[in-house]
């Protein structure tokens, strides 16, 4: 069963319409008196909701009703619009309904696919159940045609949305004075008046006078730069990379202060007052924000959560963290999707099984030979190390090859559930820009794929737990990991969950005896091992 869902304004009634499995109307519409209601419907029918875009499901859960399964229409839209090459083009609701009565869509407004319910009409009469009732429909149709793979993305997806909204309505326990603490150790006491912490300072002064006493600023890279050139070292950037191939004084606080000066911008004070509220960090998440169908963030910087901050996450008490990540997941679906399944054998360690049959036990090799094959690395040393990969693995290399090579030739490529990269844009043709976009295309189809995966993972996941009652929450994720948040009592078994979902995930993407094992720890806090 699918109902259709607009939640309306904050103070008004929602509406809602049966449908048919095909997207048509099977009934009426309904005004409701409340979003109880909704929760009502979903304990008698545990239908699939089908709404607008993520927010509308956020109105749901701050009323207190959770869903099993949706259908967000504005993401399953975006996937339909690039699987007919024209990806970037308006896939809100509003753009949506006017490709169906044959208008040009218009831009979509900031963050479409996640304003506010009722933020733009949908169609003529400003009738946003009627936009997601058509465009529904459409989309089904669509799916159908495109076969069962890409039906599964569009579920997944959807099922990402719901996820990313509950992970922000739980928040990441976050102790807003461990943070503190941790920052006081690492940068000094807490400038009264803003201004630079007492150790970053105390850096920026030895870079002023390894320079001799002539004032630098290290938050300048041109300053950086002159000082540099006069002292005979002619730089093109300040990375951290470039610096460390010069022998001057200035390199070593130099790059303290950088990696110093990137905690305190990112995570620092201002970042803590801003983004932790009553022990918890609640980011908003933006569900396929990246080309490859990885997620971003919309602000405090939720996928990027540096060591140093890492022991600020910590359980609530009498509950417990289970951290688990994907081992080596993008070579383990490089294998699958080539059927090269030599390529990732049944250790846990791919990387050390492959250094102890091709390079000589050197695990740092066999990291950079496919690292460098999977993002077209051919410098230095990872050309020979790409001919031992494609004498040892011809199906898997032919695989990335055959991929780059449709890049290179503006053709489109697609993920393995059928999520469409960019196309070509004009000037593909010179050379550099050729090859740059077969480097691109060479990733993409196995970065996206690993993104369903994890989606796959994400879904499968959050319904064993519901299925099983479980009290655990999902309350973070980033590509490869997940983190759930649970009493202690729970923790075996949502640990179990994850390894179950895992192998789950991996038998409805493939059919290849290629393992996908996650590594699970159950922790007090996020920097335990």
């Amino acid at each position: 069963m699918r109902i259709a869902l607009d939640p309306g304004p904050r103070d008004g009634p929602a509406r809602v319409q049966l449908l048919a499995d095909d997207g048509a109307p099977a009934g009426p519409v309904e005004v409701l008196a409340d979003l109880a209601a909704v929760a009502a419907l979903e304990r008698e029918h545990a239908p699939r909701w089908v709404f607008a875009r993520p927010r509308a499901y956020r109105r749901l859960l701050e009323a207190g009703v959770e869903v099993a399964r949706a259908h967000d229409v504005e993401l399953v839209e975006g996937l339909v619009v690039a699987a007919a090459g024209r990806y970037g083009q308006p896939h809100g609701l509003a753009a949506a309904v006017a490709r169906l009565e044959g208008r040009e869509p218009e831009p979509d407004p900031p963050d479409a696919g996640d304003g506010p319910p009722g933020l733009f009409e949908a169609g003529p009469a400003g009738d946003e159940l009627a936009g997601v009732v058509a465009v529904h429909a459409a989309q089904q149709r669509a799916l159908a045609a495109a076969g069962p793979a890409m039906r599964l993305l569009a579920a997944a997806e959807s099922a990402g949305a719901l996820v990313a909204e509950e992970m922000t309505a739980h928040g990441l326990p976050w102790r807003a004075d461990v943070h503190d603490r941790l920052l006081t150790d690492l940068l000094g006491p807490r400038p009264v008046l803003g201004g630079r912490p007492p150790k970053l300072a105390a850096l920026a002064e030895a870079v002023t006078a390894a320079f001799g006493g002539r004032p630098v600023n290290p938050d300048s890279p041109a300053e950086v730069l002159r000082a540099f050139a006069r002292a005979g070292h002619e730089l093109e950037t300040t990375r951290s990379w470039e610096l460390r191939r010069v022998d001057h004084p200035a390199v070593e606080p130099l790059l303290a202060y950088k990696e110093l000066a990137r905690l305190h911008a990112a995570h620092g004070w201002s970042w803590l007052r801003s983004w932790v509220r009553e022990g918890r960090f609640r980011p908003e998440y933006v569900v396929g924000g990246v080309v490859s169908g990885r997620w971003a963030s919309r602000g405090g910087g939720a996928l990027q959560i540096p060591r140093a901050v890492r022991a600020a996450v910590r359980a609530d008490p009498g509950r417990r963290l289970v951290v688990a990540d994907a081992a080596q997941l993008e070579p383990r679906v490089l294998a699958a999707l080539s059927g090269d399944h030599a390529l990732a054998p049944g250790e846990e360690d791919l990387y050390t099984a492959l250094a102890a049959r091709e390079f000589g036990g050197d695990r740092a090799k066999a990291k950079l030979a496919l690292l460098s094959a999977m993002y077209g690395q051919t410098s230095g040393g990872a050309g020979a190390l790409l001919a031992g990969l494609r004498r040892r693995f011809p199906a898997a290399l032919a695989y990335l090859e055959d991929a780059a090579r449709a890049g290179e030739e503006g053709r489109l490529v697609r993920s393995h559930l059928g999520r469409t990269c960019p196309p070509a844009r004009p000037g593909h043709e010179q050379p550099a820009a050729a090859r740059a976009r077969g480097r691109f295309t060479r990733n993409f189809v196995v970065q996206a794929t690993a993104a369903e995966w994890a989606l796959v993972l994400l879904a499968e996941l959050r319904q064993r737990l519901r299925a099983a009652g479980s009290p655990a929450r999902l309350v973070f994720f980033q590509h490869d990991e997940v983190m759930l948040h649970s009493p202690a009592e729970a923790a075996a078994a949502t640990a179990e969950a994850v390894h179950d979902a895992a192998a789950t995930a991996g038998r409805r993407l493939f059919d290849t005896p290629v393992r996908f094992p996650m590594q699970v720890r159950i922790v007090d806090g996020y920097d335990e091992r």
